[in-house]
């Protein structure tokens, strides 16, 4: 399934499958975490319904507290029946009881040494999600776990490979302009690279345009002597 969808498009799919999977459950989201940050800082999110999302929006961009965020922490499964009234969260509880939304199951993502993200499945009833409820939604992330850390593996080679194609593709116009450069001020490769790396960074330009516009201009100039008087 990773090798068809795109990273977002499974995420929010492994979502859906949640909804279905946990009984009581009326929306639940998928949060991917960078795996480079210690700080458990926010990747990707994807959700089954639109209240999730407003949720989501509450719990990591504005009140920076909610399940997900202990689940993560903490490594543990994390469940509420009451939200309103939660001490845990007492900035995000309430602000989603108002939106008509009062439990809550969060589900670490788990790999050996390794917490992918977490499955935060919601239901507008209280005490929506029992022991059992609970039991399922960890047996579902045990999969969930490996089918999202591959589909972020996958990701990211496929923009690794973009990239480097890329670099190939423009290699050859900066190689161009470095020599025009250097033709010019009579300085070594380095240096010709400097400047075009400073006035790439000034203009906030690509460096691959900064050195197509060299060229070009260069090209210009030669056309124009050879049919000039």
């Amino acid at each position: 399934m990773a090798d068809s969808l795109g990273l977002e498009e499974l995420l929010a799919r492994v979502a859906t499958y949640a909804v279905q999977a946990i009984p009581a459950a009326d929306g639940a989201g998928l949060t991917l975490l960078c795996s480079n940050r210690p700080d458990n800082r926010v990747e990707v999110l994807a959700a089954s319904a639109t209240f999730v999302q407003q949720i989501d929006e509450i719990q990591y961009f504005e009140v920076n507290e909610g399940p997900c965020i202990t689940a993560a922490l903490e490594h543990r499964t994390v469940r509420s029946g009451s939200l309103g009234g939660e001490k845990l969260w007492p900035r995000f509880g309430p602000r989603v009881g108002r939106l008509g939304v009062h439990s809550v199951l969060s589900l670490p993502l788990l790999l050996p040494g390794q917490v992918v993200g977490a499955i935060n499945v919601y239901a507008h009833r209280k005490d929506a999600f029992t022991e059992r409820a609970a039991e399922l939604g960890e047996r579902f992330a045990v999969p969930a776990a490996v089918a999202v850390h591959n589909a972020h593996v996958l990701n990211q080679a496929r923009t690794l490979t973009a990239q480097l194609q890329t670099a190939l593709s423009t290699r050859p116009v900066i190689d161009q302009a470095i020599g025009i450069l250097r033709a010019r001020s009579g300085g070594t490769a380095e240096e010709a690279f400097d400047r075009l790396r400073r006035i790439s960074q000034t203009e906030n330009i690509k460096l691959a345009v900064v050195a197509r516009s060299i060229v070009d201009e260069a090209v210009r100039r030669a056309r124009a002597r050879r049919t000039g008087p």
